[in-house]
């Protein structure tokens, strides 16, 4: 019987399957970001520009009443917007959630004064938080959730409509399937 030397750790690393190193190495390593995330996250910024530049310019062209619900709804908009840009393989329902879960939140918060205060102080503060609590911010971020939501369910739909015309046949008011191969029958 022979004995075998133990493999110095280079050697180990070398010998050991694929498997092995993932599970050294705490999982499987990370994979670059693919071009349709890159794609997302951009196409998801250049949004958030763009809502920024309607809250800036649209509240003084609009009645005051107006002025307040649609600030409120280009909040939430704008929160959903960077969501998507850090995160764009959340689902429209959970990020148009969380936007709206968030904007209600800081509206709470101005009901305990700190955002008041703290707004003396900066106007950073100010206008990421707001100062005063106002009942009916709550319904135009509803508005914009909803709307941002309905925005964003058309993009994935039209995005989705896209991908699936790539190398698919078109069904006739029927669900589009993979194109049909001609398969001849065996001969025997």
């Amino acid at each position: 019987m022979t004995h075998r030397q133990p493999l110095a750790p280079e050697a180990a690393r070398e010998a050991a399957p694929e498997a092995a190193r993932e599970a050294v190495r705490g999982g499987p390593p990370r994979s670059a970001e693919s071009p349709g995330e890159r794609r997302a996250r951009v196409g998801w910024l250049a949004g958030a520009g763009a809502v920024l530049l309607l809250g800036l310019a649209l509240p003084a062209l609009v009645p005051a009443a107006a002025a307040a619900l649609l600030g409120g709804a280009l909040y939430t908009a704008l929160l959903h917007t960077v969501l998507m840009a850090a995160a764009p393989r959340l689902g429209p329902w959970t990020a148009a959630g969380t936007a709206l879960a968030a904007s209600w939140a800081v509206e709470l918060f101005q009901a305990s004064g700190l955002p008041a205060d703290l707004g003396e102080h900066s106007r950073f503060s100010r206008l990421l938080l707001g100062t005063t609590f106002d009942l009916p911010d709550l319904l135009g971020y509803a508005i914009g959730a909803a709307a941002v939501l309905a925005v964003h369910r058309a993009l994935r739909g039209r995005a989705r409509r896209r991908d699936r015309g790539q190398g698919y046949e078109r069904g006739r008011g029927r669900e589009r399937r993979p194109a049909r191969r001609f398969d001849a029958p065996e001969v025997k």
